[in-house]
């Protein structure tokens, strides 16, 4: 098959680099000529060490002839990037596309996911026609995927057989695809389990330990689930793979962007100090303001996130956060 692969980052890097192991015909496009010119003359991607790319992959800058000769379409730009990039491709667009977005999060001004914006800006530039877009989503940190480490995923899509179609093209010995047709489930995974795991970083940076970060995936969990629930999600969604299970390795791995930087600013950093020291860009903190937008809308509880946003955004120390977490009126577990 023939791919492009929009976004010259660690995730599409490592995508692409699965994708042409699995015999497809992959291009890889960047709105940075710098980074393409490294990519091309390198064959490496400098936060992807040991993973050698194949040398059949194609570099470019040139948006129109990617798109114009694959089929699929990788989305793999950072959430903030989505709209724009959709905006720049909506001429070159046709019904045989597959869009298939890797980005996890939520435009803070629509609440929209990222397929969602993705539709919504190709139909304010021309297209017409019912779009195939698949959300793909689970515990798949790039410099694993990168190495072939043994990793699954989801491919969710509201139609099961190009859900499936998606996951023939990613599926290999190492890499294992499962389907779901709750794209909209996959995809408030993808953005809030970014937030817990700032939370989780924080209690490590203030040096709490594992007790403290299994009760914020827990909790997490069900702060997630309650918000999807009110949307219209499966619960068995928050079960699986893009939910408990990117949460997981979003909230201890040293691999998380987000941890990490929920570390920083637990030993004391600001989040712009710290996000200077991670270097990338860190979704958790793109997420908080739709987060906090979602739990009003729908009338929901979520008070780890309501707690990284106040340390996050205003200003809250992380001890008074953490204290006024665990001083909240007694529940019951079974809700």
């Amino acid at each position: 098959m023939n791919i492009a692969v929009l976004g010259g980052g660690t995730w599409g890097i490592a995508l692409a680099k699965l994708l042409c192991e699995n015999g497809h015909k992959v291009t890889v496009w960047s709105a940075l000529p710098k980074e393409i010119e490294y990519l091309r003359e390198n064959k490496k991607h400098q936060n992807l060490p040991g993973a050698v790319l194949p040398d059949s992959i194609e570099y470019t800058d040139d948006l129109p002839r990617s798109l114009c000769e694959n089929k699929y379409i990788v989305f793999a730009v950072a959430s903030a990037f989505i709209r724009t990039t959709a905006k720049a491709a909506a001429p070159y667009i046709n019904e045989d596309h597959v869009i298939i977005d890797v980005a996890k999060g939520m435009e803070k001004e629509t609440l929209f996911s990222m397929t969602e914006v993705i539709e919504d800006e190709m139909k304010k530039n021309g297209v017409t026609f019912p779009l195939k877009l698949v959300a793909l989503s689970g515990p798949t940190h790039a410099e694993e995927v990168a190495l072939g480490i043994p990793t699954s995923i989801v491919s969710a899509c509201i139609d099961e057989d190009v859900a499936q179609d998606v996951a023939r093209l990613f599926s290999n010995n190492w890499m294992r695809v499962y389907t779901n047709t709750d794209i909209k489930g996959v995809e408030l995974c993808g953005a809030l389990k970014n937030v817990i795991a700032l939370a989780a970083g924080m209690s490590i940076g203030m040096g709490y330990g594992d007790n403290t970060t299994a009760m914020l995936i827990t909790r997490g969990i069900a702060e997630m689930t309650r918000m999807g629930l009110a949307m219209g999600c499966r619960r068995r969604t928050f079960m699986g793979l893009a939910g408990i299970g990117d949460l997981i390795v979003t909230c201890t791995s040293r691999h998380s962007r987000n941890n990490r930087c929920g570390q920083y600013i637990g030993e004391g950093l600001t989040y712009s100090e710290a996000q200077e020291k991670i270097g990338m860009v860190v979704e958790g903190y793109h997420a908080l303001d739709a987060a906090m937008a979602l739990s009003e809308k729908y009338g929901v509880d979520m008070p780890i996130i309501a707690s990284v946003y106040k340390t996050v955004k205003c200003n809250v120390k992380p001890a008074e956060a953490i204290h006024e977490l665990m001083s909240r009126s007694m529940k019951s577990e079974l809700e």
